[in-house]
């Protein structure tokens, strides 16, 4: 399973930050295997939060020039996302309507 926190985050919270705000307000299965992911403010940051059976892991990604198309018009404080819905996000397309983000700007 994969969860998207919806709200924008403090990205100064690490695991235990994070993993106490899913356990205290949301009520999600934080020990469960499950994938959370979190975006700052800026929606240029996201991290991954999961519990892999020895402890917890935290993947951070940081957009150069972009931002994540991040769904700020849900009501619900989590979404739950698909396998392929975490590729499109991570690849800096809208999980909700399947817009690209510009790459057209980045030089490597």
């Amino acid at each position: 399973d994969v969860y998207l926190h919806r709200q924008f985050v403090d990205f100064r919270k690490s695991i235990n930050g994070l993993s106490a705000l899913l356990d205290s307000e949301l009520q999600l299965p934080v020990l469960s295997g499950a994938l959370f992911v979190f975006c700052n403010k800026g929606r240029d940051k996201l991290k991954i939060l999961y519990w892999d059976q020895t402890g917890f892991a935290l993947w951070y990604k940081r957009l150069e020039r972009d931002k994540f198309k991040w769904p700020t018009r849900l009501t619900e404080s989590t979404m739950e996302l698909t396998e392929q819905q975490l590729h499109w996000l991570l690849s800096g397309f809208d999980v909700v309507g399947h817009q690209a983000m510009s790459l057209d700007n980045l030089s490597l």
